[in-house]
């Protein structure tokens, strides 16, 4: 007769991270979690995931990507014929496995729901086709720093994996707009009528076979899809960010980092996402201007991250918009050089629930903003302000927290990152230096700066 004490079988399975599992452990795992692994292990070969993997057929989720190099084919494919309820696999950084276990995942139709292949650098167009065709519970694929991925496989990606709510693309270099959906066109439009008698002149000659794909229609629309990442695909133009927001109308997290080509084009497109999108990255997008953010601010109301550094052609206005936004948590405004003490002073009225400021090398930023910030935005965690001249006043320094040990002497004395305390201990100085100054002005005393906390006039 059975205990009614007795733990059940779901009860007693294990979750393993950061190490092997013993021998005593195998029947037990389901979770096998090898991001890093602990201090003093010894590193991890082939060998040891393909024993593992062969021992462990309860496995769900696998990440492995603490092994790198030592993942090879064989481990991978006897994890395919054992692992038959696996639902997550990470293989990031794995260089050495290749299309042969990316074949054998799809080919034993696993219960695979996320997918993380990051850095596996081998891998090539069939295999991404084959999971994209075959894994139909898809929510979460990772292809990113994929050199060998083409248009074609991610074309596939769209048309077979419907269920997908997070697809991340970033610094695949073959990426054109080719591989994105395209808008529909209407049959009804009227032809454009071309001079001279012909119906429409000789189209360009295409550079490759890629170029000769036709445009990417489909009929259903990514309701799933939440988040996608883009990031430094410089291939890419207005019009695969226009294809992608009709195709997916409910993105919440937009990544198009380095995505040198993208205009304003781009961001009235994203507009159509509304109050649906949450998180959008535009770092390094050189040629977007006011007028596309501030349409974008005024579309997208539920704006929580924001991040347009580098963006150089921007001004106070845009800053303006963004402070308006009700759920704005986290601004990056990197090397935006036009701000001006109008930007902050916008933001210590309207922003007053910011978390995340990164204001570095907006070189016109006095110290009277940057305080008036600090009094107003209680709610601040992290203020970044590297390369500010005016932050280089003595008794500022003490509050930053330390420069990486790779920083040279004047990287190392340009760098004020503030977190937690140090952005209290900022703001009390700052407090207390202009009590200092009104004494002074009171007293008709000149004001002279210090740098420790001391309240003495002279």
């Amino acid at each position: 007769m059975l205990s009614l004490n007795r733990p059940s079988f779901h009860e007693d399975m294990m979750t393993i991270e950061s190490r092997l599992p013993t021998q005593d452990e195998y029947r037990r795992v389901r979770h096998l979690v090898l991001q890093e692994l602990e201090q003093g292990t010894a590193p991890i070969s082939d060998d040891d995931l393909a024993t593992v993997f062969t021992e462990c057929p309860h496995l769900e989720t696998v990440v492995v990507s603490a092994a790198g190099s030592a993942a090879t084919d064989r481990s991978i494919v006897l994890l395919a014929d054992n692992a038959i309820n696996l639902q997550r696999i990470d293989l990031s950084g794995c260089h050495n496995v290749t299309d042969v276990a990316i074949f054998e995942l799809a080919a034993k139709s696993l219960p695979l729901q996320w997918i993380q292949l990051n850095g596996v650098v081998g891998l090539t167009d069939p295999s991404i086709t084959a999971l994209a065709k075959t894994c139909s519970r898809l929510s979460v694929l990772e292809l990113c720093d994929l050199p060998l991925l083409s248009a074609l496989s991610v074309r596939d990606v769209f048309t077979f994996s419907r269920r997908l709510r997070t697809l991340r693309l970033a610094r695949c270099p073959l990426l054109t707009d080719k591989a994105f959906p395209a808008v529909s066109v209407s049959r009804s439009a009227t032809p454009v009528k071309y001079r001279n008698g012909y119906d429409k002149p000789l189209p360009p000659r295409p550079t490759s076979w890629l170029d000769e794909l036709p445009p990417l229609t489909l009929r259903h629309t990514a309701d799933n899809l939440r988040i996608v990442d883009l990031s430094f695909v410089n291939g890419i133009t207005d019009a695969a960010i226009e294809g992608i927001v009709s195709h997916a109308p409910k993105i919440q997290h937009l990544r198009l980092s380095g995505c040198k080509q993208l205009t304003d084009r781009t961001l009235e497109s994203i507009c159509k996402l509304g109050a649906h999108l949450d998180v959008l990255m535009l770092t390094h997008v050189a040629n977007i201007t006011d007028a596309g953010v501030v349409k974008l601010a005024r579309a997208c109301t539920n704006l929580r991250c924001v991040d347009v550094g580098f963006c150089r052609n921007l001004t106070d206005m845009s800053v303006f918009c963004l402070a308006e936004l009700i759920g704005i948590r986290r601004l990056s405004v990197v090397r935006v050089h036009k701000l001006t003490d109008m930007a902050g002073f916008a933001l210590a009225e309207h922003a007053l629930d910011l978390e995340h400021l990164n204001l570095s090398y907006c070189d016109r930023l006095t110290l009277d903003s940057v305080h008036l910030l600090l009094k107003r935005l209680m709610r601040l965690q992290n203020l970044s302000a590297t390369g500010i001249p005016s932050l280089k006043r003595k008794g500022v320094h003490r509050f930053s927290d330390p420069a990486p040990a790779d920083y040279d002497a004047d990287q190392q004395a340009a760098y004020h990152v503030f977190t937690g305390e140090g952005v209290s201990g900022l703001r009390k100085f700052l407090n207390k230096e202009e009590k200092r100054r009104r004494e002074c002005e009171t007293q008709n005393i000149p004001f002279v700066a210090l740098s420790d906390d001391g309240q003495d006039l002279y």
